[in-house]
């Protein structure tokens, strides 16, 4: 019996993973029991196609198939999954919809560019306290980053942009390493989204500036040289831009397999890492921010959180 505490299963499905956090809430704190990560690439050729590929729906299927058993197997009260970037843009989510309700039992929330923002910022946050505020988060995923400037009262503004590491790869970075003219057209996207980004969030409020998900914990545990990939030493690391700088020319200039065999490397991000650490460097570089701060709690943390608190 657990009397004071709710067990809750938050899924979030991105353009390139999926993942699973059981944890259990009290108080306004979560504890973790289990987390997973399976790249499924739902956004496979969404920017292009504008819908989900089949093959992308069964990856997903198979692996919320493996996520329903063990939500079954761990007693949860409460399940929420969320959907982003990818579903949001595709003609048949419907089908997408279907899926999920026929696989996992629950209706998959196809939540917009803000909310995802605020979730994000939320479980941030909660994995960070005592940072100085403004905090201003970004949230780098596969189809689009979020960036979110808050504070403990709340959040003061937000904005979803449509450049992540899958879409600027499949847009791109075609080449193996791409071009210095492929990696020139992905900067110039990522520059005019920060011209948006600068015209609704206040940045310049900003004390302490955190970074989120796959793209930014792998350019960190390259920063920090790590002989295999080690949560609890990327979580609350501080990066300086210049070590953002390095690994992310590394990354665009070498090949594949290069990129394959690095230690921390996870299979499902070597094909979008280059992508990914783009987005961070430029944004670094544009808004003149020296350092990151680097989370290792994120949207699927700010699911479970609000789940709890109902």
């Amino acid at each position: 019996m657990r009397p004071a505490v709710t067990r809750v299963a938050a899924v979030d499905c991105g353009t390139n993973s999926l993942r699973l956090l059981v944890a259990d809430g009290e108080d306004g704190v979560l504890r973790d029991v289990e987390r997973s990560m399976t790249i499924v690439r739902l956004g496979q050729d969404v920017d292009r196609t504008g819908r989900l590929a089949p093959q992308a729906l069964e990856r997903t299927r198979l692996a919320l198939a493996a996520y329903a058993g063990r939500i079954a197997e761990l007693d949860v009260d409460a399940v929420r999954m969320v959907a982003t970037s990818a579903t949001r843009d595709a003609a048949n989510r419907s089908e997408f919809e279907a899926m999920v309700l026929a696989t996992l039992g629950v209706e998959p929330e196809v939540i917009g560019g803000r909310e995802e923002a605020e979730l994000s910022f939320a479980g941030a946050v909660s994995g960070l306290p005592g940072v100085r505020e403004p905090v201003l988060v970004t949230d780098i995923g596969g189809g689009s980053t979020e960036v979110v400037l808050g504070s403990s009262d709340g959040v003061l503004a937000a904005l979803s942009v449509d450049v992540g590491c899958v879409r600027l790869t499949e847009r791109h970075l075609r080449d193996d390493p791409p071009s210095p003219d492929q990696v020139g057209a992905a900067e110039a996207d990522i520059r005019a989204a920060i011209a948006a980004i600068r015209r609704s969030v206040p940045v310049e409020q900003a004390r302490t500036f955190v970074g989120l998900a796959g793209s930014v914990t792998t350019v960190a545990a390259l920063a920090l040289e790590l002989p295999a990939y080690d949560a609890e030493r990327i979580h609350r690391s501080v990066i300086p831009v210049g070590r953002v700088r390095s690994v992310t020319s590394g990354l665009l200039t070498m090949s594949r397999e290069r990129r394959a065999a690095l230690p921390v490397m996870h299979p499902g991000r070597v094909d979008v890492i280059g992508g990914g650490a783009l987005v961070l460097r430029v944004l670094m570089d544009a808004l003149e921010i020296d350092e990151v701060t680097v989370s290792e709690h994120d949207i699927l943390d700010g699911i479970a959180l609000g789940l709890a608190a109902r």
